[in-house]
């Protein structure tokens, strides 16, 4: 798995063919039946098992806790993930909507202006996780000094790293590609909200708003030449609602229409539903309108409910890919009593007894495996679980 250049893909996208010829039937042989050369096996069409992870979201209880655990000094945040490790393990390749800035220049700082630190992506990477949306409404909670090391942090990663949603100025024509198991793949990143910052003064990248779908539009098109696979991570919607507003089904319906294949939905921290969308050229892409939160120390029960998407991208050999095998695998942030502990875990791995001892029981004793399965069976549709 690698990044690629759109100048290095257009040559890999090139295509070789060869022919066989047909053997001549003897006819000096005695009448017999003539030996039928068996049909060449299919070459199969290269996949990849991809999944999809929602709001990484570092609040201070966070790293106070992975910074207590190790002992040099720095921070051990896994055992934030151990639970679910094994699973991102299985995967061809990871997405996650890393929601705060990681570097290792600004000291760490939770909400409402969040910096994260270096060991969040590490471990990340550690993790399996290989894509990494940073198109958010906290792109601008450090200024141009926190755009400016947070690029500086990624930039340093592996090279089958990429970060990508935060556009260095004049590049916004340029397309984020990225291969894996022979299928290349485009990373696009948009975000509604800022909260409210304007891009800082100074500041060597920016991101770019849903509003600007003049933008959105060409450079989706632009990818639909490119790849066999379009993804589009975007950060919309009502935080804490379940409900799809009007204007993410309609941006979603026009970025499905101009090539997108998986449209990556985050921002609400609570699950939205989800759905496949016909496209104008006889294809289909789906939507996942919020995959709710990853990880957090948010304080309500459906914040504490989140879910990751796998679904298995096939080439088809014409410049596109098929989308099979769409599921979601509902997740539990779990912690006790005062935010002590934070892990995370699937809900098929949540027991009736941790939902017992979960420290959100204080403020809201609903909570328990009634209500989880409730709020994940009310969200996302049972074709997909």
């Amino acid at each position: 798995m690698r990044r690629l250049s759109a100048l290095l893909l257009c040559f890999a996208l090139l295509l070789s063919g060869c022919g066989q010829t047909d053997r001549p039937v003897s006819t000096a042989a005695p009448a017999a039946a003539a030996t039928q050369q068996p049909a060449p096996t299919p070459t199969p069409q290269p996949t990849v098992d991809f999944s999809a992870t929602g709001d990484n979201l570092i609040h201070g209880q966070l790293y106070l806790q992975a910074q207590r655990r190790a002992e040099d000094g720095g921070y051990d945040f896994m055992p934030l993930y151990e639970k679910v490790a094994s699973f991102y393990a299985g995967q061809d390749l990871n997405f996650i909507n890393q929601e705060t800035l990681v570097n290792d220049e600004i000291p760490p700082s939770s909400y409402p202006l969040f910096s994260s630190p270096a060991e969040v992506g590490r471990t990340a990477y550690e993790l399996g996780f290989r894509l990494f949306g940073t198109s958010n409404n906290h792109s601008y909670d450090l200024g141009a000094a926190g755009i400016a090391a947070t690029r500086r942090f990624w930039a340093s990663m592996p090279d089958d790293a990429l970060a990508f949603g935060l556009w260095e100025n004049g590049t916004e024509n340029d397309i984020p590609l990225y291969e894996n198991n022979g299928v290349t793949f485009a990373c696009l990143a948009y975000t509604q909200y800022t909260n409210g910052l304007p891009t800082p003064q100074g500041s060597e990248a920016h991101v770019i708003l849903t509003s600007d779908t003049e933008t959105i539009e060409r450079q989706i098109t632009a990818a639909r030449s490119l790849v066999d696979v379009v993804l589009v991570s975007v950060h919309w919607g009502n935080e804490d609602s379940h409900l799809v507003t009007e204007g993410q089904r309609a941006l979603a319906r026009q970025m499905a229409d101009w090539g997108a294949d998986l449209i990556i939905g985050t921002h609400p921290h609570v699950l939205q539903s989800a759905e496949w969308l016909d496209r104008e050229d006889g294809g289909r892409s789906f939507v996942a309108y919020s995959l709710g939160n990853f990880v957090s120390a948010q304080s309500k029960p459906d914040q504490l409910i989140g879910a990751v998407l796998s679904c298995t991208f096939t080439k088809t050999g014409d410049g596109s890919s098929a989308i099979s095998n769409v599921r979601f695998h509902p997740t539990v942030t779990h912690y006790g009593s005062r935010y002590s502990d934070v892990k995370v875990y699937f809900l098929s791995d949540y027991t009736a007894d941790l939902a017992q001892g979960h420290g959100v029981r204080t403020d809201y004793p609903v909570f328990g495996l009634e209500y989880i399965n409730a709020v994940v069976a009310e969200n996302l549709p049972e074709e997909f679980l």
